[in-house]
C-alpha cells in the first residue's frame, strides 16, 4: 500500500485550498457538485446506493463497491461500466485481519496498489466475494482506491472503486486530489444514507403503530348499532392522539374515546398505552370510574408532560325492557350528547380530572337510560376545537344541528357531524377528529 493514502479522512485544510489548482481538481469540484445534484432529495437507501454507483462509475472509475457493516454480516452491492448495480450480496462477519475487516476499526482511506503492484493480491484484501472480485479483475485494473463511509464518528462501510489505465476523471493512478474527491463522496453518500435510513425507520415505525393504533373494526351487537369517524391531524401519518374503541359482550359492553396530548407519531405510542390499559381494566370490572381510575394510575409515571383526556361508557340492556343503561364518566373530556328519538339533545352532567397527572383520582359516574331509536354520542376536541374562519366550531354548533338526525343511523350522525366540521374548517389545519355513535336500534 502507498503509505500516503493511508490516513484518517479530512476536511480539505486551508493550505490545501490556497495551493494552485491542478487540472484535475476543478473536475473534482464538478463531479461532486454533480454528486450532490444526484443524492438531493433521496430518502430511500435501495435508491441512494443505486444512485450513487450509478454515479461512481465511470466518475471515479471502472467498477465500484459499496460495502456495509452490519453487526455480524456485510452486503455488498457492485457496478461497473458493463453492468448494471447488483446487490447487495450478503456475507457473513468480516475478518479483522483483511482490509474491510481493518476499515471497520480505523476508517482510513488507503491506495491499495499502484502501476506494477500485485492488484490481485488489493482485490483479495478488499473484496469479499470471488465472483465481486473476478468482476473487478476483469476490467484489468492499475490501481484500487478505498473510501471507508463515516458517519457520527463510526464506520459504516467502505467505497472500493478500480480504475484502469484509462478510467475515471483524469485516468491513471489515483491522485491526492481523486483520495479528497474520493473521500468526499463517501462523506455525502454516507450521509445521505443516514437520512434516508432514519426515514425509512421513522415509516416503518410509523406503519407498526398504524397497524396497531388502526380505529378497531366495529362488534356487531344485537339491537344495537354502532358507527365511528377517524380523522388524523397528519394526514400522511394516518395516525394519532386520537382513538376509540368497543369492546364488550351484547348484553355488556364498552365503548371509549380518548385524546392524548399531541399529535403525530409521538401521541400515537401513548395512545397504544392507553387502549390496552383500558381494554385490560375493562375485563376485569367494567366499571367506567374504575376504568378511568386504572388509566390514571397506569399512565401517570409514563406520561412525564402529557396526558390522556377521555370518556368512557358502559351500555347494558335492561331486563325485561327495550331499554339501554349507559353508564358515563370522563376524565377530562366533554361528556356524550344523547340525541333523543323525538330531537331532543341531552348533556350529562358528569366531570373528571384528566388522567395521567395526579395520583390517587377518583372518578364519577351518572346514568342514562337509551330508549329506542336514542344515540349517544362521543367526539374529541377536533370536533368542537375546530377553527375556522368563523372562529371555533364549538359545542353549541354541534348541540344546534344534532337534532336534525334524529332517528338516524349512527353512520349518518358521524358522518353529518365530521363533514359540518370539514367545511367549517374550510381546508384549515385541525387536529385529530373522532367519532363514535351508539344507538339503541331495538
Amino acid at each position: 500500500m502507498n503509505a500516503a493514502f493511508d490516513r484518517a479522512p479530512r476536511e480539505p485544510s486551508e493550505s490545501d485550498l490556497a495551493g494552485t489548482p491542478q487540472p484535475g481538481d476543478w473536475a473534482h469540484v464538478q463531479v461532486i457538485g454533480e454528486l450532490s445534484r444526484q443524492l438531493a432529495g433521496s430518502l430511500n437507501v435501495r435508491r441512494t446506493v443505486y444512485r450513487a454507483l450509478d454515479f461512481a462509475v465511470p466518475h471515479f472509475g471502472d467498477w465500484a463497491m459499496l460495502a456495509f457493516f452490519d453487526s455480524d454480516s456485510v452486503s455488498v452491492y457492485s457496478r461497473s461500466r458493463d453492468t448494471r448495480v447488483s446487490g447487495p450480496v450478503l456475507l457473513g462477519r468480516l475478518d479483522p485481519r483483511q482490509a474491510l475487516g481493518r476499515f471497520r476499526r480505523r476508517g482510513v482511506t488507503g491506495r491499495y496498489a499502484a502501476p506494477g503492484d500485485d492488484v490481485d493480491a488489493a482485490l483479495a484484501d478488499l473484496v469479499p466475494s470471488t465472483p465481486l472480485r473476478d468482476e473487478a479483475a476483469s476490467h484489468r485494473p492499475s490501481t484500487v482506491l478505498a473510501v471507508p463511509l463515516n458517519i457520527g464518528g463510526a464506520t459504516n462501510g467502505v467505497f472500493v472503486v478500480v480504475r484502469g489505465p484509462a478510467g475515471g476523471v483524469d485516468g491513471g493512478d489515483y491522485t491526492t486530489g481523486d483520495a479528497l474527491a474520493a473521500e468526499e463522496f463517501g462523506r455525502r453518500v454516507a450521509a445521505t444514507l443516514e437520512s434516508a435510513r432514519l426515514y425509512e425507520e421513522r415509516g416503518e415505525m410509523a406503519n407498526a403503530l398504524e397497524q396497531v393504533l388502526r380505529p378497531p373494526e366495529l362488534p356487531e351487537y344485537p339491537g344495537v348499532y354502532v358507527a365511528a369517524r377517524y380523522r388524523p391531524g397528519q394526514q400522511r401519518l394516518r395516525i394519532g392522539g386520537d382513538f376509540y374503541d368497543v369492546h364488550g359482550d351484547a348484553d355488556d359492553f364498552t365503548v371509549v374515546i380518548g385524546d392524548v396530548c399531541g399529535k403525530g407519531i409521538d401521541a400515537a405510542v401513548y395512545t397504544s398505552l392507553a387502549r390496552q390499559t383500558i381494554r385490560t381494566a375493562a375485563y376485569f370490572d367494567r366499571s367506567p370510574a374504575k376504568v378511568l381510575g386504572a388509566l390514571n394510575e397506569v399512565l401517570r409515571p409514563q406520561m412525564s408532560q402529557r396526558f390522556v383526556t377521555a370518556a368512557c361508557v358502559r351500555f347494558r340492556r335492561n331486563s325485561g325492557d327495550e331499554a339501554i343503561t349507559a353508564t358515563i364518566a370522563v376524565a377530562g373530556h366533554p361528556p356524550p350528547l344523547v340525541v333523543r328519538a323525538d330531537g331532543a339533545v341531552d348533556e350529562p352532567g358528569v366531570t373528571g380530572t384528566v388522567a395521567g397527572i395526579i395520583s390517587g383520582l377518583s372518578f364519577v359516574e351518572t346514568d342514562v337510560r337509551l330508549g329506542v331509536k336514542d344515540t349517544v354520542l362521543l367526539y374529541t376536541d377536533g370536533v368542537d376545537e375546530a377553527r375556522g374562519v368563523e372562529g371555533f366550531f364549538g359545542h353549541e354548533r354541534l348541540r344546534v344541528m344534532l337534532p336534525e338526525y334524529a332517528g338516524a343511523s349512527p353512520a349518518t350522525v358521524c358522518e353529518a357531524v365530521e363533514q359540518r366540521v370539514l367545511e367549517h374548517l374550510d381546508s384549515a389545519a385541525h387536529d385529530d377528529i373522532a367519532l363514535i355513535a351508539v344507538q339503541n336500534g331495538a
